[in-house]
């Protein structure tokens, strides 16, 4: 495993603490997971289930959102 994609993934394992401690805005969480799966796609390594998941029940989450303004 190289050393970016190492980074990359104990940035987004922080980023799971922060969404199971409810740590801060949701849509702040959102873009951040955003920001590091691209960068984790863009090294060709394979997202993990875990994330890809939450990247889903966000974006479902928010499109309820969106739907009942």
């Amino acid at each position: 495993m190289s050393n970016e994609h190492s980074e990359l993934t104990a940035a987004a394992s922080l980023l799971i603490d922060e969404m199971e401690g409810d740590l801060g805005d949701r849509h702040e969480i959102w873009l951040r997971l955003q920001t590091i799966l691209q960068q984790i796609r863009a090294t060709g390594m394979p997202v993990p289930d875990d994330l890809l998941r939450m990247e889903r029940g966000l974006n479902e989450e928010f499109n309820r959102e969106a739907g009942s303004k």
